[in-house]
């Protein structure tokens, strides 16, 4: 059933995708000194930093390109380290695919995909047990525009298993910002 759903999603994003190249956009330059700037390039930058429990640090820099003032595409990397001193630590890193629609200027919409390496580390008396594979999640979100560069919202990762993902649940709240 995952790979139907799997299957359904990536022929809907090649359409949207098709769709969104053959569409006109109005690009708006600015010229800044002798730099022309094409302002549908945004940057993000998603980050995390917790000693709470533990140590928590979280770093997933991205590049969003508006294809028209409805649809934007874009990719991005993530690292991140979380360890409860001699207990456990884990280690992940990887990349993210992402198209988001914006039906109206207060909502967008969002589809990602996520591949993540994740290696586990659990230390206990009897032996150390690592633990190394490869995690991937598909999300579909929306969330409200706060202003131009910041949306508040929620994603649903469609691929969660319990026993098979570092993620501790399906639904994931998110903040974006770009820049």
């Amino acid at each position: 059933m995952k790979k139907s759903i799997l299957k359904t999603v990536l022929v809907l994003s090649a359409i949207l995708i098709t769709s969104a190249a053959f569409s006109q956009a109005t690009t708006v330059m600015v010229k800044d000194s002798a730099d022309v700037v094409d302002k549908r390039l945004k940057f993000g930058c998603g980050f995390g930093l917790n000693f709470v429990g533990g140590t928590n640090i979280f770093v997933a820099p991205n590049l969003i390109y508006d294809v028209s003032n409805k649809i934007s595409l874009g990719g991005g990397l993530q690292a991140s380290y979380a360890g409860i001193k001699d207990v456990q630590n884990t280690t992940t890193y990887g990349f993210n695919v992402i198209t988001q629609y914006t039906p109206a200027p207060i909502i967008t919409t969002l589809l990602e995909f996520t591949e993540l390496r994740v290696s586990t580390k659990t230390e206990n008396l009897a032996e150390n047990v690592t633990d190394k594979y490869w995690d991937s999640a598909l999300f579909v979100g929306a969330g409200l525009n706060v202003t131009s560069n910041i949306s508040i919202g929620a994603k649903v990762n469609l691929l969660y298993d319990s026993d098979k993902t570092v993620y501790t649940s399906a639904v994931i709240p998110f903040v974006n910002v770009t820049f």
